[in-house]
C-alpha cells in the first residue's frame, strides 16, 4: 500500500518540479534557438520572427564552413589533442590522487601544500611562454597537451573519490595477500573508479577541445592548427571583410555578406559544440554518480 504523502509534503513536490521545469525551459533555449537559427534564413532570425524553430529552411552555413578543407584538418587535429591530451591527463591525475589520498604517503602535507600553491599563484603567460620555448615545445603536438597535464582541482576532487568510495579493506586485503601498491592501484582501484574517470576524462576533454589560446601562442604551422583556430579565423575574417565593405559604400554587397555573416555564426557554434553534446549522453550516468562525490559519508 503506497504511502499516504502530507499536504505540506506535496506541496514540497509541486514546487520542485516547476523549479525543474524552469531550469529545463531555461537551460535548453539557448541551445534549441541556436541550432534553429542555424538553419534559417538570416533575414527571419535578425528581425526576431525566428524565436524557436526554424524558419525558412537552409543549410548555406554548414555547406560554407565544410567546404573549407582546413575544417576537417582542425577536426583530425583537434580530436587527436584531446584523446592524448586527456590520456595524459588522466595518467597524471589518478596515480597522484591516489598516492595523496593514501595517510602513509611520507611528506603527504607539504606535497599538498606545495601542489595547493599552484591553484592561488602562477608565474603567468611571459614565464610559462618562455619554459615551453626552452623545452623546446614550441610548435609541436607537445605544447598543446603538456602545460595542462594535471589541475590541482581535479586532483583534489579524484583524491576525495578515492578516500570515500574505495573501502580500505580491499586495499589492506590486497597487501596481506602480497600485492603492491601498483598492482593494488591497477587491479582494484581503477576498476573501482569508473565514475570518477569519466567525470575527469569529460572536464579534461573539454577543455582540450575548446582550447584555442595555447594554439594562438605556441603554433605556426597551420598544419597543427585546432579546430577552434580555424573556426576563429573563419568569424574574424567575415568580420573583417563586413567592414571594409561598409567603408566601399556598395549597399547590396554589403546586405549580402552580411547575411552570409550571420548564418556562418551560428553554423561554426553547432560545428564546435556539435561533438560534445554527442558524447556527453554516453557518460551522463558515471558523470552524475562522479558528481556526487562527498555528499554521503559513512
Amino acid at each position: 500500500m503506497a504511502i499516504k504523502q502530507a499536504k505540506s509534503d506535496k506541496i514540497f513536490d509541486i514546487c520542485n518540479k516547476i523549479l525543474v521545469w524552469f531550469f529545463i525551459v531555461v537551460i535548453s533555449y539557448p541551445l534549441v534557438y541556436i541550432i534553429s537559427a542555424s538553419i534559417s534564413d538570416p533575414q527571419y532570425v535578425n528581425s526576431g520572427e525566428m524565436w524557436l524553430f526554424p524558419k525558412g529552411l537552409t543549410f548555406e552555413g554548414f555547406e560554407r564552413v565544410f567546404q573549407s578543407s582546413e575544417i576537417w584538418l582542425g577536426y583530425r587535429n583537434t580530436i587527436f589533442y584531446t584523446l592524448l591530451g586527456t590520456f595524459i591527463n588522466l595518467a597524471v591525475t589518478l596515480p597522484m590522487a591516489y598516492a595523496l589520498s593514501r595517510s602513509d604517503l611520507v611528506g603527504r602535507k607539504f606535497i599538498m601544500l606545495a601542489l595547493v600553491f599552484t591553484m592561488f599563484f602562477e608565474g603567468g603567460l611571459i614565464p610559462t611562454y618562455l619554459l615551453v620555448r626552452d623545452l623546446g615545445m614550441i610548435n609541436t603536438v607537445w605544447a598543446m597537451v603538456l602545460p595542462s597535464a594535471a589541475a590541482m582541482w581535479n586532483i583534489i576532487v579524484t583524491m576525495t573519490f578515492f578516500k570515500v568510495s574505495i573501502p580500505k579493506g580491499l586495499e589492506e586485503a590486497a597487501e596481506i595477500d602480497g600485492a603492491s601498491q601498483i598492482r593494488t592501484f591497477f587491479q582494484i582501484v581503477i576498476p573501482l573508479s569508473a565514475p570518477i574517470i569519466a567525470v575527469m576524462a569529460l572536464f579534461y576533454g573539454v577543455g582540450h577541445w575548446n582550447q584555442y589560446f595555447g594554439a594562438l601562442i605556441y603554433l605556426q604551422d597551420r598544419e597543427l592548427y585546432p579546430l577552434q583556430l580555424f573556426l576563429r579565423e573563419i568569424l574574424v575574417q567575415q568580420q573583417l571583410t563586413t567592414e571594409l565593405m561598409q567603408q566601399s559604400g556598395s549597399a547590396e554587397a554589403l546586405s549580402e555578406h552580411a547575411r552570409i555573416a550571420d548564418i556562418i555564426k551560428y553554423a561554426v557554434m553547432i560545428v564546435s559544440a556539435a561533438p560534445l553534446l554527442i558524447v556527453y549522453p554516453f557518460l551522463q550516468r558515471f558523470f552524475i554518480k562522479g558528481v556526487m562525490i562527498g555528499s554521503l559519508k559513512e
